[in-house]
């Protein structure tokens, strides 16, 4: 009798345990995963220890990058898809989606230049995601993400399915580039310096906000000099590659930190990130996406956060980076308008 209550009591909470880990369960799917940012972008989300189920999505390779990555000694289950295995296997139960596909820049270009190439790729699969998990989170890394956010958009509204605070475009490399270079200027932590990056990810668009860092009384040559590295620092990593590629690893770190955001949204958590995202910050002027902080939770964007004060410098900023955007903007959603 002892040993019969001993047993029921173990099947109990072994029932309860499955059943705990069941519904705390998060599925994540990588489009683009045998790519020079997914794969060590795949590898950061398997030592995620929110994400259960890990699915990798790619043209080739990605059964390889699956085996690879599932032999880290993390909870969570790998599998790797083609289009043999199906992008709708790859995708079916996922609560987010994080898409770096595409081509990656080289000398010269901008990432404008990428624009006719990717912005097929993130239509098209798009199309699969609306199909497949409408409901899931999408994070877009493809560049130019000004515009390949709003393709997703416009692919979404034609299927019925757009849900403004459960897309969003990755910013947070220009996050951690400000972190970054703000520090080695100061001689600190970057892991101390937060510092505020808004308006989009391309070149002048990219607005960081220096006066609301620790340090608001950078001014002058250094002050602009930090601005421009922040603005274009991608152009140092294609130099330094020297035309065999762009920012994969540091963009890797920057899609899996807003990825582990939305994750601990997911589970009630409130967190605040940068993202570009479907906001009323400059919609009256026609821009319908702009990068800012936002409260994530369990439905998505839930707070779109205001600029706060702005000094003149920024305000400056500010005005060339919306010039840019509508333009951006535009291209993608024309995009979409002229090859549905």
């Amino acid at each position: 009798m002892m040993f019969a209550a001993r047993s029921t009591l173990r099947t109990t909470l072994s029932k309860r345990a499955f059943s705990s880990t069941a519904a705390n369960a998060s599925k994540v799917a990588v489009l683009g995963a045998a790519g020079g940012i997914g794969q060590p972008l795949s590898l950061l989300l398997k030592l995620n220890k929110n994400v259960t189920d890990l699915s990798l999505y790619d043209l080739k390779g990605t059964p390889g990058v699956a085996a690879d990555i599932s032999h880290v000694d993390t909870n969570s289950v790998v599998k790797g898809y083609t289009p043999d295995q199906g992008i709708e296997n790859a995708l079916k139960g996922a609560e987010i989606v994080v898409i770096p596909a595409g081509v990656p820049r080289k000398p010269g270009m901008t990432r404008d230049d990428l624009f006719n190439t990717n912005a097929s790729i993130v239509r098209d699969l798009a199309k699969s995601v609306a199909d497949n998990c409408p409901k899931a989170m999408v994070c877009v890394i493809s560049n130019p993400v000004n515009s390949t956010v709003p393709i997703v958009a416009e692919v979404f509204k034609s299927k019925g399915v757009y849900d403004p605070k459960r897309l969003f475009g990755v910013t947070t490399l220009d996050v951690l580039r400000a972190s970054r270079f703000i520090s080695e200027v100061q001689g600190t932590d970057p892991t101390q310096e937060p510092v505020t990056v808004v308006g989009g990810h391309s070149g002048v668009t990219i607005v960081p906000l220096l006066s609301q860092s620790n340090h608001p009384g950078i001014s002058g040559e250094t002050r602009d000099a930090l601005v421009n590295r922040i603005q274009f620092g991608g152009d140092e990593v294609v130099r330094a590659k020297d035309g065999t590629g762009s920012a994969t690893l540091s963009m890797a770190q920057a899609g899996a930190r807003f990825a582990g955001s939305l994750l601990k949204a997911l589970k009630g958590e409130s967190v605040v990130e940068p993202s570009f995202v479907d906001s009323p910050l400059f919609k009256s002027e026609g821009i319908e996406f702009f990068s800012s902080k936002v409260t994530l939770g369990p439905s998505g964007a839930e707070k779109i956060h205001e600029l706060g004060q702005l000094n003149d410098y920024e305000q400056k900023l500010i005005e060339a980076c919306k010039t840019d955007l509508v333009k951006n903007i535009k291209k993608g959603k024309d995009f979409v308008a002229q090859n549905p």
